[in-house]
């Protein structure tokens, strides 16, 4: 697969894969835009490795898809399939720091212990009213609407809490069919809904002037450093493709900013 053009789930290959009807949602919605490569270098499209016993080897399989608009500097899904084990949707829609809008965040992610699920706008000025205060107005009724239908996550760190709204909407669901109906009646319309209107965000954002611009790249930066450094996949990518590769995926892919 080349990374001069938009590669797509079906290209990057990755069989039975739990969440591609949720990346799919998101690349029909995304195709209102004039949809531009995003440049991936070839070594993080597609990588493979292995783990397990001698006995009993898995194959983990990841795959990046990204693509880039006039606004939004980096539309990029992280998709990776480890055997039975796990299953991982991480979507980051990325805007330019030209726009005011926070980032999208999507994680799903299903572990043999369950499923961990979360979706944000994700400021990088939390308690600036200019970045802010719009977005929450429309985003809380839908983190309302469906947070009420879920169990509660659990805590986040104190040091993560300026990088979520209060419509950050978290969940832990059990596998097996209880888990299987919530995705599919809860989690599949919230998704739904908290990316139609970042779209709609997107859509009708309107260009900031130069000093505006340089202090939300600021915040970007800063964003991305801590994610960079706090990155939760980072333990799970150390065993199945080793430390030297995971740490320049993360730094050149997943906060490349």
């Amino acid at each position: 697969m080349s990374s001069n053009r938009l590669n797509s789930l079906q290209e990057v290959n990755i069989p039975n894969w739990n969440w591609s009807p949720f990346l799919d949602h998101a690349i029909r919605a995304l195709s209102v835009f004039n949809l531009d490569p995003y440049p991936i270098p070839e070594v993080f499209l597609e990588r493979e490795g292995t783990y397990g016993s001698r006995s009993q080897t898995y194959t983990a399989k990841l795959a990046t898809w990204a693509c880039k608009t006039e606004k939004l500097r980096q539309v990029r899904a992280a998709c990776l399939e480890a055997g039975n084990d796990v299953s991982v949707l991480n979507l980051v829609l990325s805007p330019l720091n030209t726009f005011d809008i926070p980032f999208f965040g999507a994680d799903f992610v299903t572990l043999p212990s369950g499923h961990l699920l979360a979706l944000d706008f994700q400021p990088v000025l939390k308690f600036d009213p200019i970045h802010t205060e719009d977005t929450w107005e429309r985003l809380l009724p839908l983190y309302e609407k469906w947070q009420k239908l879920l169990p509660n996550g659990g805590p986040i760190p104190d040091e993560a809490k300026q990088y979520f709204s209060p419509g950050f909407l978290w969940t832990r669901l059990p596998l097996g069919s209880q888990g299987d109906e919530m995705i599919a009646n809860i989690i599949r319309p919230a998704f739904e809904s908290y990316l139609n209107l970042y779209l709609d965000l997107v859509e009708k954002a309107q260009s900031i002037n130069l000093e505006r611009s340089k202090v939300i790249l600021e915040g970007q930066k800063r964003y991305f450093n801590y994610r960079a450094q706090k990155d939760p996949a980072r333990g799970m990518l150390y065993r199945f493709y080793g430390k030297e590769w995971t740490e320049s995926y993360i730094k050149k892919v997943l906060c490349n900013l």
